[in-house]
């Protein structure tokens, strides 16, 4: 069910697109709506904080597996591909929930999280069972994730969309079920919500892509794959890739470090989740983006052209919507009336809104670049990128706070957006030598 390479279309892009693109949009609602709630409940403070750490850290434990769905949608072509990545998968499944499991031994994360990281009392054991709660989520997500990159490679976006639909009913339900008729701690109620939304979600993937993988397994081997995917070729394409993921997660929280210590650190630290928040709504386009250039840019780059062309314009529009809020009357409207920062907080807000804006545009041209590495298997490039930006955001924040005596939420934007130009920089060079091999394969074809 690909789309035909040669009558692809921006329109065929677009339409392939959007799907992935609310489901982005629609996950980001997740959070909010849990915490609404939560906020609702008894001892609130003390569970917002229980279910923020706990949701924390299973998307620590998440983080290798979120990579699943390139994988599966750059790899899996016929039934040893597929065979052999759902088998990936499980055991790469099985050794994050055990992982988790080992962290949640009580010694163990007493140890972690009152002893090192000086949590409270109250909210550790709040947190612990919160975090039992979710034990299942990591190894949910890892499954969905590679059934859904299935979906993307045969051109079935829209059943993504569906699936993430299902997750927010039932995540919405399960909430609001056990709001009105179960006496349960809102950071129980956030974990118990979470999990029966993910499971329902990965269940609806299983049942959406079933006719595909009787077809995979029907099927032979791929004839445009010169030898068929071994296990060794699955962890050097993986591994990286994960990660990178790893890596990438422990950005935001590098950021909030270094902002504690420098000037109006309350304040940076009050405005940075809200700013973050709205910049992460624009990264949306390019976090779709990269999954469709994947699945569509061909064999042998032959979309290569139309998708750069879609990459520029997305990344233009992108960055246009939040110049929009950014340069006009929206910014207060976004954060006082939405947001609910006090006016001396909102004004605080104004000039790091106004320096970040232009950071989607850079995110979807590295998303692009990234998914053209994956798709031609050129994975280590993208950890080497990510390494490159975190390096970058270090030094930006470091030299900012500690020698320029920056205000912490500037240097907080200046890092992430010179972080991210590094990135994409050195990107380029394994790119054009991805794309040099790419076209002298397709010469050789010809000939």
């Amino acid at each position: 069910m690909d789309l035909d390479q040669n009558r692809l279309t921006y329109k065929n892009i677009i339409i392939f697109w959007l799907p992935l693109l609310a489901t982005l949009i629609m996950m980001m609602v997740e959070a909010p709506f849990l915490a609404s709630v939560i906020a609702r409940l008894t001892n609130p403070k003390y569970h917002l904080a229980a279910f923020g750490l706990a949701y924390s850290i299973a998307m620590f434990f998440e983080s290798p597996v979120m990579v699943n769905m390139s994988t599966s949608n750059a790899l899996v072509r016929d039934k040893n591909s597929y065979i052999k990545l759902r088998n990936f998968t499980y055991v790469i499944n099985g050794i994050i929930t055990i992982l988790m499991l080992v962290t949640l031994v009580p010694p163990i994360f007493r140890f972690l999280f009152e002893g090192v990281i000086g949590l409270p009392e109250v909210v550790s054991k709040k947190t612990h069972i919160a975090c039992f709660i979710l034990l299942l989520w990591p190894a949910a997500i890892g499954y969905r994730r590679f059934y859904q990159g299935i979906l993307i490679r045969n051109n079935l976006t829209r059943r993504v969309s569906y699936g993430t639909i299902i997750r927010l009913v039932s995540m919405a339900v399960t909430a609001l079920v056990s709001y009105f008729y179960f006496e349960m701690g809102g950071a129980y109620v956030g974990a118990t919500a979470l999990l029966a939304g993910v499971l329902m979600e990965a269940m609806a993937s299983r049942l959406m892509v079933r006719n595909l993988v009787n077809q995979l397994l029907k099927d032979g081997g791929d004839p445009s794959q010169e030898k068929p995917l071994s296990y060794k070729d699955i962890i050097n394409f993986y591994t990286p890739l994960a990660a990178s993921s790893m890596l990438s997660l422990g950005i935001r929280p590098l950021v909030t470090f270094f902002m504690g210590r420098s000037r109006f650190a309350i304040e940076s630290l009050a405005v940075f989740p809200v700013i973050y928040g709205l910049v992460g709504m624009f990264f949306t386009f390019g976090w779709s983006l990269q999954e469709t250039c994947i699945a569509l840019i061909g064999q042998k780059f032959e979309q290569f052209k139309k998708l750069k062309n879609f990459a520029i314009g997305l990344g233009l529009c992108a960055t246009g919507g939040l110049f929009l809020i950014a340069y006009t009357p929206l910014s207060t409207g976004w954060f006082h009336n939405i947001s609910g920062l006090s006016s001396e907080l909102t004004n605080f807000s104004m000039t790091p809104i106004k320096i970040i804006a232009i950071i989607p545009l850079l995110h979807v041209l590295v998303c692009f670049l990234q998914s053209s590495l994956i798709a031609a298997r050129f994975t280590g490039a993208v950890i080497k990128s990510t390494a490159i930006e975190v390096t970058a955001i270090i030094v930006v924040l470091f030299i900012g706070i500690h020698y320029l005596d920056m205000v912490g939420i500037m240097a907080a934007v200046s890092a992430m957006i010179l972080g991210r130009f590094f990135s994409g920089a050195y990107l380029t060079i394994p790119f054009y030598k991805a794309f040099r091999l790419k076209a002298e394969a397709g010469m050789r074809k010809a000939e």
